[in-house]
């Protein structure tokens, strides 16, 4: 499988990252043990987490899902085939995100210490507060990477305004500069990163790694009609897709599906894998069935007139 390089660094991986969100919430320990294992057997090797998954739900405290990767990659004994990526920042109880230095040289001790690594790969602020320049939280991964405890740093939930103050702020200082950037990014959500964010990923030769890649399961085709909602603990979430423009992105995904004898979340995928700003989707299986279209994905090689379509039924201009 063809790797990408991330951003202008040395980190390459494979075209597709596994969502880690899934781990201690909708899947237990020994079906993320089951489908890492199967993820990394068909020839993919990023896994992608945060220090705040899965503290939504009910009993659990956050961490539970670096737990479980933690956990797996030291039972295999496989971490130097892996690139793992986790985040810090989100609000982890305290109301408000936290990107000060402090909070990202403790938080960082946490992470390793759950993952059972003493480095991470890609080191993300997961979400950005304001009130602390970003001179600050880069001069914090300053030092994680001069200490060996992260390779690469990235950034998620940032505005265009910031992601530029602090590209400019590691030019200046010589702090590690953002080589990757984690946005929100599918066929149905396509305004915002290609207005606001692609334009900027160009110019400074980052790389999208996006989630929500398949729209919460929407484009899987899973949800075709309100009846369906019920399929799933994230089915309300698509409820809004359920128009017009859903549907028609919904049956051309359905024709190129029968076209290329894969599924519909496998043309969803491999749309985005052709997107040049992109080095790989982010995107999360509790099934076996899932997995199997992640392989797809990167088995076709859509033609231009297939994007072509898929640019029409979902264009936002």
């Amino acid at each position: 499988m063809q790797k990408r390089q991330l951003g202008k660094s040395a980190v390459e991986i494979a075209p597709l990252i596994f969502g880690g969100n899934v781990f201690g919430w909708t899947i237990d320990e020994v079906k993320s043990f089951q489908l890492l294992d199967a993820f990394v057997a068909a020839g993919f090797n990023c896994i992608d987490t945060a220090d705040v998954y899965s503290r939504w739900v009910p009993g659990n405290i956050g961490g539970e899902s670096e737990t479980i990767i933690g956990k797996w990659q030291q039972a295999r004994g496989n971490r130097d085939k892996l690139v793992i990526a986790t985040k810090i920042g989100a609000d982890n109880g305290k109301g408000q995100p936290d990107v000060s230095k402090a909070y990202i040289l403790k938080g960082v001790e946490d992470s390793l210490r759950r993952l059972q690594t003493d480095y991470i790969d890609l080191y993300q602020t997961h979400y950005d507060n304001e009130a602390t320049p970003v001179e600050e939280t880069l001069e914090a991964y300053d030092q994680l990477v001069r200490e060996g405890k992260v390779r690469i740093i990235g950034t998620s939930n940032m505005s265009p305004e910031r992601l530029k103050a602090s590209l400019e702020a590691s030019k200046k200082y010589g702090y590690p500069r953002y080589e990757t950037l984690q946005p929100h990014y599918n066929l149905l959500e396509r305004e915002e990163y290609e207005k606001a964010y692609e334009p900027i990923v160009l110019e400074h030769q980052l790389s999208t790694i996006n989630y929500y890649a398949l729209a919460s399961g929407f484009l899987t085709g899973k949800y075709r009609s309100e009846a369906d909602l019920n399929k799933s603990q994230r089915g309300q979430g698509v409820k809004k897709y359920l128009n017009e423009q859903g549907l028609t992105i919904l049956s051309v995904l359905d024709e190129l599906a029968k076209e290329y004898n894969v599924s519909p979340a496998a043309i969803s995928l491999a749309w985005l894998i052709a997107r040049p700003s992109v080095a790989a989707p982010i995107a999360s299986a509790t099934s076996d069935n899932q997995l199997n279209s992640f392989k797809e994905a990167v088995s076709i090689s859509l033609s231009t007139e297939a994007i072509e379509k898929l640019d029409q039924a979902s264009n936002w201009q």
